[in-house]
């Protein structure tokens, strides 16, 4: 698909894919690529990023308030005391996706946060340690799947014990999470975004 802009029936320009689902149009103005520095919120969008490998970023979307309700509201101190009785409740869990690889890939991963935390004071210290100096675009000016950043951020957390974290599923976690703007130019949210990254106090 094609990467442009499209006039909403509020007459409000905007990148192309959120097309007319409400709750997407939502998605992408309030949310989307604006900076996150919350460690759960920044575990949550990780981990429901490895749940979307397959599947719609939309078909997440909906069922995101039910993911917060099951897994304690991403709080890796919580998750990580996940056992195998929550792992079959889980399972049985028509609200989720129910796919047991990437349930108890997100309990290993809160113990993996924690880790990270003591390490570097914060998940968010260690992620935005790797925000790359510009986005990174294809040779026709389109956005990339992956990016040498997000395949040596993906490498990294593997070598950390963290699962379902390819390089795809990275970079969409840096896009969402606002490490780069890929609001395209002349999309309403692009400026937004630039002024909310250009102000924000990064962590360290």
């Amino acid at each position: 698909m094609s990467e442009e802009l499209n006039v909403g029936d509020d007459g409000v320009t905007r990148c192309w894919w959120p097309g007319a689902h409400a709750d997407y149009v939502a998605y992408h103005d309030q949310e989307w690529g604006r900076p996150v520095v919350d460690d759960h919120r920044l575990f949550e969008k990780l981990c429901l990023e490895g749940f979307q490998a397959g599947l719609s970023w939309l078909t997440i979307l909906r069922k995101r308030e039910r993911f917060r309700e099951v897994f304690a509201g991403f709080d890796p101190a919580l998750v990580t005391r996940f056992g195998e009785t929550d792992v079959e409740r889980l399972l049985g869990d028509a609200g989720i996706i129910r796919h047991r690889g990437k349930i108890e890939s997100t309990i290993r991963n809160a113990a993996r946060c924690l880790e990270m935390a003591d390490e570097f004071g914060s998940l968010a210290a260690y992620v935005w340690s790797w925000e790359p100096e510009a986005s990174v675009r294809e040779a026709d000016g389109s956005i990339p799947a992956t990016t040498p950043t997000s395949t040596a951020l993906s490498r990294d957390l593997k070598r950390r014990g963290w699962s379902f974290v390819g390089p795809t599923t990275v970079y969409a976690f840096m896009q969402a999470m606002g490490m780069v703007n890929d609001h395209l130019p002349g999309c309403a949210a692009h400026t937004e975004v630039e002024a909310l990254r250009a102000n924000l106090v990064r962590p360290s």
